[in-house]
């Protein structure tokens, strides 16, 4: 402990869609929270930084510190984009003076889920990631951004929303509610959506999926298919993690838990709401990092 000043726990979650920050005692009060917008470090660095950094502040502010009081702080980011050791020295460097480990946002969001026990997560919101503990071993699946993986993720149903929006206006596809919907949405005009897909990024193509999870929920043909097509993959990722027994599945993220009614019988029957979150996963661990 730095001297003068209390022992201090900050948890950090960061993905695409926004950044959560919370700061706690060491009796597991926690004294304040705050959130900011995206912090996905490998799709733009210092916005997330950016971000990161007001988050922190303003948990700082609302407990009536300052940032001299992380001095004394053992913290723990969990973020998306935090692929090697390289980025997260640089992620950590870039942060406020603070005891951190730095991390993907895959053991934050398992710790918060299960705790210590053996188990497996699904998170799926912009992005996606499988997790797995068994024992004190880790393994994850997929994780590696949109433009390479995250099949399931919000992203990925987005895109895939307007793909198949295309090929019905294009004849190769019968046209269902949704994407009759979303073809007006961009006022009947196919160059539309052709520039929208230009200049976007994942959380663009994610704003769209909150609109197929409930055409599908809704029964429609094609948000279903695609639904089935997301969960197709996420089994195959839990068929590769080789659950051990009947050990736990929890669904997470913001869409996690629409691919509920796509998983088979088998499956649903190992569902478990998480414990927690991803952020008080990342206090979680703030609070074993480095402990004697």
């Amino acid at each position: 402990m730095t001297r003068g000043l209390p022992v201090l726990f900050l948890g950090v979650d960061g993905g695409g869609s926004g950044c959560r920050v919370a700061l706690a005692r060491a009796d597991g009060t926690v004294l304040a929270r705050a959130e900011r917008g995206p912090a996905n470090v490998t799709s733009d660095f210092d916005g997330a930084l950016a971000n990161l950094r007001a988050a922190i502040h303003e948990a700082l502010s609302a407990a009536g510190l300052d940032e001299s009081a992380l001095a004394a702080c053992r913290a723990h980011a969990g973020l998306a984009g935090v692929v090697t050791r390289s980025d997260a020295d640089r992620v950590r460097a870039a942060l406020p003076p603070a005891r951190w480990t730095v991390t993907d946002d895959r053991p934050t969001a398992l710790a918060g889920a299960l705790g210590g026990q053996d188990g497996a997560l699904i998170c799926v919101g912009t992005g996606s990631f499988l997790i797995s503990r068994r024992g004190a071993a880790l393994r994850t699946i997929g994780g590696w951004g949109f433009q390479l993986s995250d099949q399931g993720s919000g992203a990925w149903l987005g895109r895939a929303l307007l793909e198949e929006t295309l090929l019905a206006h294009d004849g190769l596809a019968a046209f269902t509610d949704l994407t009759r919907a979303v073809l007006i949405d961009f006022g009947g005009a196919p160059d539309r959506i052709v520039a929208f897909a230009g200049q976007a990024g994942p959380q663009d193509y994610a704003r769209l999926a909150r609109k197929l999870t409930e055409a599908a929920a809704a029964g429609d043909d094609t948000g279903r298919a695609i639904m089935a097509r997301g969960a197709s993959y996420l089994t195959r990722a839990l068929a590769a993690l080789d659950l051990a027994g009947n050990a736990p599945l929890c669904l997470s993220g913001g869409l996690g838990p629409s691919y509920a009614p796509y998983l088979s019988p088998p499956l649903a029957a190992r569902l478990r709401a998480p414990a927690g979150t991803a952020l008080d996963g990342a206090l979680l661990l703030a609070g074993q990092d480095g402990a004697p």
